[in-house]
């Protein structure tokens, strides 16, 4: 999506690390007309997928979500990352690694919001080594639900996690996917999709 990738490299900043961040525009402070666009583009790259519900992770995932929910016409679920007093109920649970934070999370769906037979996208705004999305596809597969695909905004293709879930045979469709990003010179390459 060029729109993504322009938006990228006008305001993406590269730390060391391997890190990008876009705290302006999508995981801090959010562009909704972008989101907006992004929202179109996954509903018309899945438009062939029957898709109940979205599911995402708290909390970078939620907004994006949130927007693509619309062309579905369907409710978001988001894994929580911590049990609160006012969860109750049977829960499906797995563990995450997250990449940014360097910490493992014990992630949360209430069984009273993801069904057997639910036909479930996912949606999250980073893709790096693939622990969030296949925790996420876990506890669907744990619920009896189909994953209908995963949709993400901005993959990091030179880390291992594309290919782990296109390896399963998932249907996986990131926005913009960043071959390399050099911390010293601001350089940004993308795959021509």
């Amino acid at each position: 999506m060029k729109l993504l990738e322009e938006r990228i490299r006008r305001d993406g900043v590269i730390k060391k690390g391997n890190v990008l961040k876009v705290d302006s525009f999508i995981n801090h402070q959010m562009d909704i007309p972008l989101f907006n666009e992004m929202g179109k583009e996954f509903k018309r790259l899945f438009a062939d997928a029957k898709v109940d519900k979205i599911l995402t992770i708290e909390a970078s995932g939620i907004g994006i979500a949130c927007v693509v929910a619309q062309y579905f016409d369907c409710p978001v679920v988001f894994a929580k990352k911590a049990q609160s007093i006012n969860l109750d109920g049977e829960m499906y649970t797995t563990k995450i690694e997250s990449f940014t934070h360097k910490r493992v999370y014990d992630v949360i769906v209430s069984k009273k919001f993801l069904h057997p037979g639910d036909h479930v996208l996912i949606i999250d705004d980073f893709l790096a080594n693939g622990c969030a999305v296949n925790g996420l596809i876990e506890l669907i597969e744990n619920a009896g639900a189909i994953v209908e695909g995963v949709g993400i905004a901005v993959e990091k293709g030179f880390q291992i996690g594309g290919k782990l879930i296109r390896d399963r045979g998932i249907h996986l469709e990131s926005l913009a996917i960043v071959e390399s990003m050099d911390d010293e010179t601001g350089t940004i390459v993308f795959r021509e999709q």
